[in-house]
């Protein structure tokens, strides 16, 4: 096969919101520019608007289409319809790669590229976990299902990508040394959101931008909010931007701490509307991947304050001074008060933009991932046999 022609891409995650969709587009974006056809198939039972609008954004460069079935977040037997319902999709199209995103995207992509490869087909099967599954603990039984499910998994991986070293290392100690090809490849953002954005006349002091779920720290954040007050001794001001399943309970929070009138909501935007609304971004996640947010704040040249967790200091530095200890409302308060009440504190603890571009941005992403499938689809028994090794 000549190295020259297109393939035939098709991206399977679960949920359309997020940093796994953010992933998946940007992916689709510069892979359809390289002249790849590109399509995807995800949960037809999530999302909203906001989705919606991204979705259209991303249509010209689907030549592949847009496939949607119902994929719950738990297992249950109508998995076991969607993914007949899936394969049959999937074998329609005639695949070069199937890439999944996440647990139930990687199931269905390497289930379906499994029964394709029986069929005789040239087929690369991927699996990107983006955090999932690797959070569950193995002092679980619940843990230990799913960690041994991505065990069993391995025999039908041709390649795991992952999208930052903590994320590696956390795969090994978790599910165990890899059977399968790996390739760690950052995620990043494009030219695009390497822009600065000013703030806003109106701008308050912090935002919050993400999912409103407690593994994304909103109460924390929250916590700290009113801890800073404090310490700076006066009122301030903050953003929570998002929606989720846990809006009301942070709402009725803010109520009862007397602080409804300081911080306000706004459901999900496009980052550079929120970015525009604050100079400090704060992320106080427990637990984290490689998140887009961090990335996406640091190309528009805003401050972030994060908890270290995850591959937030391979993107801020591990020893940045940006970086608090995780589920510490306290320590989160004292840097969220420093980067307000010290001068130049941003100059001192924000990477350079360009050594931020020089390694997450998404042409580099998109190229290194495009050369694995292409280091993949040459050597297709070369790939099995690692996985059966």
């Amino acid at each position: 096969m000549s190295e020259q022609r297109p393939l035939r891409i098709i991206h399977c995650f679960r949920s359309p919101v997020g940093g796994i969709f953010r992933h998946v587009r940007d992916l689709v974006i510069e892979h359809s520019k390289a002249g790849h056809e590109v399509g995807i198939l995800c949960d037809s039972s999530t999302g909203g608007d906001y989705e919606d609008a991204l979705f259209d954004d991303i249509r010209p460069y689907l030549a592949l289409g847009l496939t949607r079935v119902p994929i719950r977040r738990s297992v249950s037997l109508s998995d076991i319809g969607v993914l007949w319902d899936a394969y049959k999709k999937i074998k329609s199209l005639r695949p070069d790669v199937l890439h999944g995103h996440g647990a139930k995207g990687g199931v269905l992509a390497r289930l379906a590229g499994s029964a394709l490869r029986v069929n005789r087909y040239c087929v690369a099967r991927l699996y990107t976990a983006h955090g999932g599954s690797l959070h569950y603990s193995r002092s679980s039984l619940l843990g230990q299902f799913v960690l041994r499910m991505e065990r069993l998994q391995e025999y039908f991986t041709d390649a795991l990508v992952f999208i930052c070293e903590y994320e590696r290392e956390t795969y090994t100690k978790r599910v165990g040394r890899p059977r399968t090809q790996t390739r760690l490849i950052y995620n990043g953002i494009s030219e695009r959101d390497f822009e600065l954005i000013p703030t806003r006349s109106d701008a308050v002091h912090f935002i919050y931008v993400g999912m409103l779920r407690d593994l994304k720290g909103p109460d924390l954040f929250v916590d700290a909010f009113a801890k800073t007050e404090r310490l700076i001794g006066r009122p301030l001001s903050a953003l929570m931007i998002g929606d989720g399943p846990d809006r009301d309970r942070y709402r009725e929070m803010m109520i009862e701490r007397g602080l409804g009138k300081r911080i306000g909501m706004l459901p999900a935007m496009r980052v550079q509307q929120a970015f525009a609304m604050s100079q400090n971004l704060v992320v106080p996640s427990r637990a984290e991947a490689m998140p887009y947010i961090v990335l996406e704040g640091l190309g528009a040249g805003k401050t972030i304050i994060a908890t270290r967790v995850g591959g937030i200091p391979e993107a801020l530095g591990k020893d940045s001074g940006a970086l608090v200890a995780p589920d510490n409302a306290d320590d989160l308060a004292r840097v969220m008060a420093d980067a307000i009440r010290i001068p130049e504190w941003h100059d001192k603890t924000m990477p350079p933009i360009e050594q931020v571009r020089s390694v997450f941005s998404a042409t580099v992403m998109a190229n290194e991932v495009l050369e694995l499938y292409r280091d993949l689809i040459r050597r297709p028994a070369a790939g099995a046999a690692k996985a059966a090794s």
